[in-house]
């Protein structure tokens, strides 16, 4: 919980307080993820939600690695990484994996770690 301190008439006042909701995001073709505050079903939807927390904090990111047809976690991994080696990571609390391809989970999960994002395999 934050209180915010505000000025009105040169007196201090004391705001409501906000609660911090966190923003958990989920990239998965299937699966509800109740926890999820966002849901992307596609790697393009995925790689437009994490633009649109670019500059913000995310508490918890999961992953699953295929998404339907063709489709795989890799266009949003390799936009990871990408950010990462240009020197501005998204800021992500955790990565969870939650796919039931175990080699592209650990291709992920390897992927991740090496640009020091903290990643996990997990089950949702």
């Amino acid at each position: 919980m934050v209180i915010r301190l505000a000025y009105c008439d040169n007196n201090l006042v004391k705001e409501a307080p906000t609660s911090s909701i966190p923003v958990i995001l989920g990239i998965d073709d299937l699966r509800p993820l109740p926890r999820a505050t966002r849901i992307a079903r596609t790697s393009r939807e995925g790689i437009q939600l994490l633009e649109e927390h670019r500059d913000s904090f995310i508490d918890e990111l999961w992953l699953d690695h295929d998404l339907g047809g063709d489709d795989t976690i890799m266009p949003v991994v390799t936009l990871m990484e990408e950010a990462a080696f240009n020197g501005q990571p998204f800021q992500i609390g955790a990565v969870f994996v939650h796919s039931a391809n175990p080699i592209g989970a650990a291709t992920v999960v390897r992927s991740l770690a090496r640009w020091s994002y903290r990643v996990q395999r997990a089950t949702a």
